[in-house]
């Protein structure tokens, strides 16, 4: 899954795509790579962010999404969005996508609704509070546990609504809500986490669990970001959310060959 920001803020600068043209470009470039799905977002989720109105995430995504469908109508597409307007207008106005949200259904009381009502895939990622508040609610008696628990909430819910659960993934929201010791926590358990038989969507990529620990800046996590994606390939996940695909790609196929597993990208 190749992330294609188009925010201003977003917190690895090299991402941001503020333009139609700048879009189509990442999103040519991510196909060429070997990209499955193009995951744009209009709002930026980095702790602290500033909030943005619905208008101007929609305006963001729409622009977005129309530069993706122009370079390819044939892609998955998903929004990383919290907002079932945001999702109703762009399956009204582009047909079905897959929705990333980072609040699992619980920013918008109207968006598992939204997405049962649209049949649409969903991606369901923990995480509490807002970007403003997640890293003043870290407290867990044992983070993969409650990581576990809490999801599986959010999929009795999910269910409960009437989406289709063989079209629900599962994200354990590193960084979101978690300290860098417990992002490597949830890292080593994360086999836990495949034990719910949902695919496991891993986003881990030049994050400050990745780059504080060794003093560099997010410009230089390129390689050690590649080593976690590893360690999240040998725990169970299915998907990998990168700002770089080809050389996520080639960790895919080496794991792939070295482990005789053919993992389905």
């Amino acid at each position: 899954m190749a992330i294609v920001n188009a925010t201003p803020d977003s917190f690895y600068a090299s991402s941001r795509t503020q333009s139609h043209k700048a879009v189509a470009e990442r999103v040519e470039q991510a196909l060429n790579e070997g990209a499955t799905i193009i995951d744009i977002g209009g709002y930026s989720s980095r702790p602290d962010a500033d909030d943005v109105t619905t208008a101007e995430e929609w305006s963001r995504v729409d622009m977005a999404l129309s530069a993706a469908r122009e370079v390819s109508d044939e892609v998955a597409v998903s929004i990383d969005t919290f907002r079932a307007e945001v999702v109703r207008r762009a399956a009204d106005k582009y047909g079905e996508i897959i929705v990333n949200d980072i609040t699992g259904g619980l920013g918008d009381a109207e968006m598992l609704k939204t997405v049962a009502e649209l049949q649409l895939p969903y991606i369901a990622m923990h995480m509490r509070g807002t970007p403003q508040t997640m890293q003043q609610q870290t407290h867990y008696n044992d983070v993969v546990a409650d990581v576990v628990a809490e999801l599986q909430e959010r999929l009795a819910a999910i269910e409960k609504t009437g989406i289709d659960c063989k079209r629900v993934a599962l994200d354990p929201g590193f960084g979101f809500a978690k300290t860098v010791e417990q992002n490597y926590e949830l890292l080593a358990g994360l086999h836990r986490l495949a034990e719910l038989e949902q695919p496991l969507l891993v986003g881990v990529s030049r994050k400050s669990m990745i780059y504080k620990p060794l003093g560099i800046t997010p410009d230089e996590a390129l390689a050690p970001t590649q080593a976690v994606h590893w360690e999240a390939l040998r725990q169970g996940a299915t998907l990998l959310r990168v700002h770089d695909v080809r050389e996520a790609v080639q960790t895919i196929k080496l794991y792939e060959k070295i482990n005789h597993n053919d993992k389905g990208f």
